[in-house]
């Protein structure tokens, strides 16, 4: 089968397509035949050798991906059988033809959703939702700032702030990127390549500051928001989209009064699949009813990998950046 594969960590450049083996199954596990791969974040620090699980030498990137079941071991649970489409969420080897996972990795595509727009769903959505249900409490009526708010998390963390009754600041680098933020939900657009985050913020929110705080980026944008949160807020660390890893100065948390919360999705659902599957029925029934419209932006062939994960890396993308696998 095709993959693009990683050798050595270090550069997306080094990343080449090539022919290899089919993947080992295990006897409760389903085989996938991939169609779409969605790219994330972690996908480039995986390749540099920089996150926090690293699959051994060498490996095909790719967290999550959609296509149809090709084969199901005589262990695997569930009831997938072969031909149906599915959504799965691997956590490395999704940028190949063909990819094995657990059948609790794994979520049925609802009609009339193309496997582009199945393959970000998973990662994207489910970080949001466990966000702001399980670790920040997000209620309605509270104000919500989402940082990098034109990405894939960031834009899944506009609409569903909105959805879920939040009033939502969207901050993003571009006058482009908040117009599609604000098509996404968005109560307030801030430019932070043009305007400072706190100051921005606290004039929004009568100098209160916001009650939740979403951060995928860190760096210098984690350090003003902490001046800009309200007492008793929330601030949910996703990532580090930035490069730079923040020092939280403790003595912020201490006169405001607020949490710096750590958010890790992918170990959630390890630890708890069967919360992690009851949140993913929630997102997936307000899909379905039409209430969640994910964004795909950057579609690139399997051959085109480094380009795609460069566009990625590069902060090029609004929304999901995805890659066709056949």
């Amino acid at each position: 089968m095709k993959a693009a594969i990683c050798k050595k960590n270090g550069k997306v450049e080094d990343i080449v397509i090539t022919d290899i083996p089919p993947p080992p199954m295990r006897e409760d596990h389903l085989r996938i035949r991939v169609r779409s791969c969605a790219l994330n974040f972690p996908d480039i620090l995986t390749i540099e050798g920089k996150y926090q699980r690293q699959p051994p030498l060498p490996f095909a990137p790719g967290m999550e991906c959609a296509g149809e079941v090709m084969e199901t071991g005589p262990k695997a649970k569930g009831n997938f059988k072969v031909g149906d489409r599915v959504m799965a969420q691997p956590g490395v080897g999704c940028l190949a033809e063909q990819v094995c996972c657990s059948p609790l990795s794994a979520y049925a595509i609802p009609d009339n959703v193309s496997y582009e727009h199945a393959a970000g769903f998973i990662v994207t959505y489910g970080t949001v939702y466990h966000a702001f249900v399980d670790r920040g409490d997000l209620k309605p009526g509270e104000s919500l700032l989402v940082l990098g708010a034109a990405g894939g998390v960031g834009l899944a963390a506009v609409e569903l702030g909105r959805l879920m009754g939040a009033k939502v600041i969207a901050a993003a680098s571009t006058d482009a990127k908040l117009k599609i933020c604000a098509q996404y939900g968005a109560d307030h657009l801030l430019n932070y390549a043009q305007e400072p985050i706190k100051d921005t913020v606290l004039g929004l929110t009568d100098e209160k500051g916001v009650d939740v705080v979403f951060d995928p980026v860190g760096g210098d944008a984690t350090a003003q928001s902490l001046r800009c949160i309200n007492r008793n807020g929330r601030l949910l660390i996703i990532g580090f989209a930035s490069g730079v890893i923040p020092d939280i100065p403790a003595n912020r948390l201490l006169l405001r009064q607020c949490q710096a919360v750590g958010v890790a999705y992918g170990s959630y659902g390890i630890a708890f699949p069967e919360k992690a599957r009851a949140n993913m029925a929630v997102l997936t029934g307000w899909w379905t009813e039409g209430k969640l419209k994910p964004h795909v932006s950057m579609i690139f062939p399997l051959a085109e990998s480094v380009a795609a994960l460069n566009a990625l890396a590069g902060r090029k993308a609004i929304g999901k950046v995805v890659v066709n696998i056949g």
